[in-house]
């Protein structure tokens, strides 16, 4: 029974903030489609660089369904420089997991994350223009999103033109926006998802205190980058995992490192991406990535100990009273959206 209730609380921490974040995601689809994208980023000026760094911030999308956009950006006349600026920033942030992380950890992670993740990005991006930006070749292969939800920013937007009154263009932008946070969005990251609830509230109930408290130190956050590298999880799933993991012991630090690596790489789209951006382009991108990331896991680190910052994160935090009825509501939402992502993605393929 304990643990059936301390799995409640879990969930009653974020629910609320997590929905937040999908509608907020939902709405930047609807508001900025694809075409928008493509047009404020192609071309080979040093500009789109920074450009790209700041669109991908909030933008919803994981590194796998990052992947069709950056292609599509590259064969559109884009530089090196902004895809890869694009491919680091979109999948290592979004308003979906900035709202987790501050739903689940504390205020200045909540701020540090889409900067580290800003830099990240505009560090690969120069260093692509500098040393790796050539034009792509005319035949390239097809690439599709390895998630499921369907794509389609700008079909969004031209339903919306194509409504003639207010009243029916409103409709419209509801019906868009909802859709594709609480469908398509939700069901693409259903399962990632699942997976890391389900190993932060496994690592909260099992594992004792100070367990992880060997990773914080440079081999330690090297050891984080390895494993973290060929691995894919979505920023969002990451966030229950890494704040689980710093009250077990690890510093913000070393759980920045984990936040930042885990999302914007992982094996698959190594591959792909090699295609593209060429294997220096890859090594680039790698490279940059780590390379912010153990910059800003120091000197997280650094300022939480000298300024004494206090770690309250809030996973599971037992408030007085208990939660709000708004909040179990939030919580009972988000089960069955996750148990209705989870049955499409993963159960009804088994019988079809």
């Amino acid at each position: 029974m304990d643990f059936i209730n301390l799995s409640w609380e879990y969930i009653n921490s974020f629910s609320p903030f997590l929905l937040l974040g999908l509608l907020l995601a939902g709405i930047i689809h609807a508001v900025v489609s694809d075409r928008t994208i493509i047009k404020l980023l192609g071309g080979k000026s040093i500009l789109t660089v920074v450009y790209a760094a700041i669109v991908g911030v909030p933008l919803p999308l994981c590194s796998c369904s990052v992947v069709p956009m950056a292609v599509n950006l590259k064969k559109q006349g884009a530089s090196n420089g902004a895809t890869s600026s694009f491919l680091i920033s979109t999948p290592e942030s979004g308003v979906d997991s900035i709202a987790m992380t501050y739903a689940m950890m504390d205020l200045p992670m909540t701020i540090i994350r889409p900067v580290a993740a800003f830099l990240s990005a505009m560090l690969a991006g120069v260093a692509q223009h500098l040393f790796n930006d050539f034009e792509m070749a005319k035949s390239e292969p097809n690439v599709t999103s390895c998630c499921k939800g369907k794509k389609g920013s700008s079909n969004s937007n031209s339903t919306v033109a194509q409504s003639s009154s207010l009243f029916n263009r409103t409709s419209s932008f509801v019906s868009s926006s909802t859709k594709y946070a609480f469908v398509n969005l939700i069901d693409d990251m259903a399962y990632w998802m699942t997976l890391g609830i389900v190993a932060g509230l496994l690592i909260n109930y099992f594992i004792p205190e100070n367990m992880f408290y060997h990773l914080n130190g440079v081999w330690g956050k090297l050891g984080i980058i390895l494993i973290g590298i060929p691995m894919y999880i979505c920023a969002s799933s990451t966030t229950p995992l890494a704040a689980s993991l710093v009250l077990k012991g690890m510093s913000p630090g070393s759980a920045m490192i984990l936040l930042l690596v885990g999302p914007a790489t992982n094996l698959a789209n190594m591959v792909v991406l090699q295609q593209f951006i060429g294997k220096k382009g890859v090594v680039i991108n790698v490279l940059s990535i780590s390379i912010v990331a153990l910059i800003m896991a120091f000197g997280i680190d650094y300022a939480y100990e000298t300024f004494e910052l206090p770690i309250n994160f809030k996973v599971g935090l037992h408030h007085e009273g208990g939660a709000s009825l708004f909040t179990h509501l939030c919580s009972i939402l988000l089960v069955i959206l996750l148990g209705k992502g989870l049955y499409k993605s993963k159960i009804k393929p088994l019988f079809n």
